[in-house]
């Protein structure tokens, strides 16, 4: 499928199945979030820019690098909190902006509550952090908002996608990388992901 990146990592698939199973609790579920965020974060981030830098080891100068692009966290409230930290891991640099969406059970259809990135864009790449692609609905929304913001580039970081949310989000903006540890077979009549993980919000907080 054009411009979508499942994950073929060892390591993901690994940390991945333990993630499923109903039996890990919410201290290993948050713990495998994070892990399996900085290893995705890692794939999605092989493209960014770099300009020289000049640096001086203990024996001699050496002509290295730095990045060149100012790179914006954009977790989708509040599943998506708990990748924060595993790919701010590989980048502290990197600023956060959250973004509140919640999904009508009814209509299944996002609906915003929080957004407070200010004026002018701050950064010239967003990662939009969910770990769950379901409908796309709330992906869809967040790449709204982040085009009006003026974002150059912005690419989705997710867990777990359903093939009907990778095909809204690609209808919607085709353009949009998406980075995914696996796709799984389709939604069920809830909006829920099969096989899925259950409730990625609930499972992370103890709240399910």
């Amino acid at each position: 499928m054009h411009n979508v990146f499942p994950s073929n990592h060892p390591l993901v698939a690994h940390k991945l199945s333990t993630l499923r199973d109903k039996h890990t609790d919410s201290t290993k579920f948050r713990e495998l979030i994070r892990e399996i965020a900085a290893l995705l974060a890692y794939e999605a981030t092989a493209d960014l820019l770099l300009q020289p830098k000049q640096v001086e080891t203990p024996l001699a100068p050496y002509a290295g690098y730095e990045l060149r692009e100012r790179i914006g966290l954009i977790p989708i409230l509040r599943a998506g909190l708990g990748m924060v930290e595993g790919v701010w891991s590989l980048m502290p640099s990197a600023e956060v902006w959250h973004i509140g969406l919640y999904r009508d059970e009814r209509t299944l259809k996002p609906i915003e509550y929080y957004n407070k990135l200010p004026q002018e864009p701050t950064v010239s790449v967003c990662l939009i952090l969910d770990p769950m692609l379901a409908t796309g609905g709330s992906a869809v929304a967040t790449v709204d908002i982040l085009k009006r913001w003026k974002v150059k580039k912005i690419k989705f970081v997710g867990i777990i996608g359903a093939p009907e949310g990778i095909a809204n989000l690609h209808d919607h903006h085709p353009e949009v990388p998406i980075h995914l540890a696996a796709i799984d077979e389709r939604l069920n009549e809830r909006g829920y992901i099969v096989p899925g993980l259950g409730d990625a919000g609930d499972r992370q907080f103890g709240t399910g």
